[in-house]
C-alpha cells in the first residue's frame, strides 16, 4: 500500500505530537515510536508494509522532534516520554483496540517503562527496536557524539549528508537526499539543523534516567504482553549478551538479529526488518 498517509494530531497533555497514519482506521493499530533525534518519516516503509497486511500504522514525532510540540520547560528525560506513550496507548485504547507498540531506542525505552511499571499502558503486544535495559556505553557515547557534533547546523543538505555518511559508514551515500531533508530544518539564516529541540541533548542529569539499568530492568521483569527485540546484527549499542539479558528478563520474549544493520535497524535493512515484525504479528493474530 502506498499513497499519502493521513495527518493527524494527537494532544498529549501538555504537547501536541504530530503523526502520519496509513491503513483502515478499524484495523488493529500499531504505534511506531522512533529514536532518539529521528523523527516519525523513519517508519515510512515499515508503515506501508503494515498497512497492507491489514494493520492500522501509526507513526508519530516524539515530543521536541519534528513537528510534536517542545517541552515546555525544557526537560527530556525519561518520564516525559513515557508519559506521552501510556496517553497514546490510553487513547487507543479507550477508542477501539489496544496498540501494538513498536519503539527504536528512546521510543523503546519510553514504551518498555510504559508497559512495565505503574499505571500500566494498555497494549497488546512490544517490539523493541536494538534496545535493552544494559546498553554498549561505546555505542551510546558514539550516538551522543554525534547528535551534538554540529551544533550550529549545516551550510546546505550536502554538508549534512556528509556527515551522515561519515557516521553511518556501513550504509552507501544515498544521491537523493528527500529523505534525509525531512529530518532537517532551515532557520532563518538559512542554515540546517537537525529537527529536535536542541534542549534535548543538554538536559543534564535528566539524562541519567536513561541509564538506569536498574529500574530499565525491573520494567522488563513486569512485561506481560508477548515482546520481540529485533537487534542488529552488527549493532554496537545492543550486544549479544544484551540481548541475552533481555531474554533472561522477559523471559516469553523472542530475539531476531538483522544481518547487515546497525543500531537504525528499519533504515539500515527495511526490508528484513518489516518482515521480522510481520512475522511476529502474524502469529499473534493466529494465538
Amino acid at each position: 500500500m502506498s499513497g499519502t498517509p493521513e495527518r493527524l494530531v494527537l494532544p498529549c497533555g501538555e504537547v501536541s505530537l504530530v503523526g502520519d497514519a496509513w491503513g483502515d482506521p478499524a484495523a488493529p493499530p500499531v504505534l511506531l515510536l522512533h529514536g532518539g533525534g529521528q523523527t516519525r518519516h523513519a517508519w515510512g516503509g515499515t508503515a506501508r508494509a503494515l498497512a497492507s497486511r491489514g494493520w492500522r500504522a501509526i507513526a508519530v514525532d516524539l515530543r521536541g522532534h519534528g513537528e510534536s510540540g517542545w517541552s515546555p520547560d525544557g526537560v527530556y528525560g525519561l518520564v516525559p516520554f513515557v508519559t506521552d506513550v501510556r496517553y497514546l496507548a490510553n487513547d487507543m485504547a479507550e477508542t477501539g483496540t489496544p496498540a501494538v507498540l513498536v519503539g527504536a531506542s528512546l521510543g523503546g525505552l519510553a514504551s518498555l517503562v510504559a508497559l512495565g511499571e505503574a499505571p500500566h499502558a494498555p497494549a497488546t503486544a512490544l517490539v523493541l527496536v536494538d534496545v535493552v535495559p544494559r546498553m554498549e556505553p561505546a555505542g551510546v557515547d558514539r550516538i551522543k557524539a554525534f547528535m551534538t557534533s554540529a551544533p550550529d547546523g549545516f551550510a546546505d543538505l550536502e554538508e549534512a549528508a556528509d556527515a551522515v555518511a561519515a557516521y553511518l559508514h556501513h550504509r552507501a551515500r544515498p544521491d537523493d537526499l528527500t529523505g534525509l531533508r525531512k529530518n532537517l530544518r532551515q532557520r532563518d539564516d538559512g542554515r540546517w539543523v537537525w529537527h529536535w529541540d536542541p534542549q534535548f541533548m543538554t538536559g543534564g542529569e535528566r539524562h541519567n534516567e536513561f541509564d538506569d539499568i536498574d529500574r530499565l530492568a525491573a520494567a522488563a521483569r513486569a512485561i506481560t504482553v508477548p515482546t520481540l527485540l529485533v537487534r542488529g546484527g552488527i549493532s554496537d549499542v545492543v550486544s549479544e549478551d544484551g540481548a541475552q539479558e533481555l531474554q533472561a528478563l522477559i523471559p516469553h520474549a523472542r530475539l531476531v538479529d538483522v544481518a547487515g544493520a546497525g543500531h537504525m535497524v528499519a533504515g539500515d535493512r527495511n526490508d528484513r526488518f518489516s518482515d521480522a515484525v510481520l512475522a511476529f504479528l502474524d502469529g499473534l493474530r493466529r494465538t
